[in-house]
């Protein structure tokens, strides 16, 4: 192959994407949440309560709303979760209806939604 048709491919193939324009970004929520049981739990929950967040919502809803574990403080038993401003409803809703997390009995409640996750952790976390 001759250098020429080289360059050419090369540079054909190096083409960068835009980015996305903020007016189409989706727009994120930070919740904050608590796990209420008889024993502290020192596991991480996090992992568990997004996957029986996801059980409940079903493949497509969970999905659409986009949620992430972003921080789990096992002390305190509080933890963030990221969501679209679509899916808050749904997730306080099935955050709700989980009573059991790794064979133990428990309630999750939901302490506050931010749009900003250092005003979430400031506000809901430290307190």
């Amino acid at each position: 192959m001759s250098k020429i048709k080289f360059d050419i491919l090369l540079k054909h193939k190096m083409v960068k994407l835009k980015p996305l324009l903020p007016t189409l970004k989706e727009k994120k929520r930070y919740l904050v949440y608590e796990v209420l049981s008889e024993n502290n739990l020192k596991k991480d929950l996090s992992r568990e309560i997004v996957k029986k967040v996801a059980s409940l919502l079903g493949i497509f809803d969970s999905a659409k709303a986009g949620i992430q574990s972003v921080e789990y403080d096992s002390k305190k038993q509080k933890g963030v979760l990221r969501v679209t401003v679509k899916g808050v409803d749904k997730l306080k809703t099935s955050l709700a209806l989980i009573n059991l997390l790794n064979d133990e009995e428990v309630t999750i409640r939901t302490i506050g939604v931010s749009g900003i996750l250092k005003k979430a952790k400031d506000k809901y976390v430290a307190s």
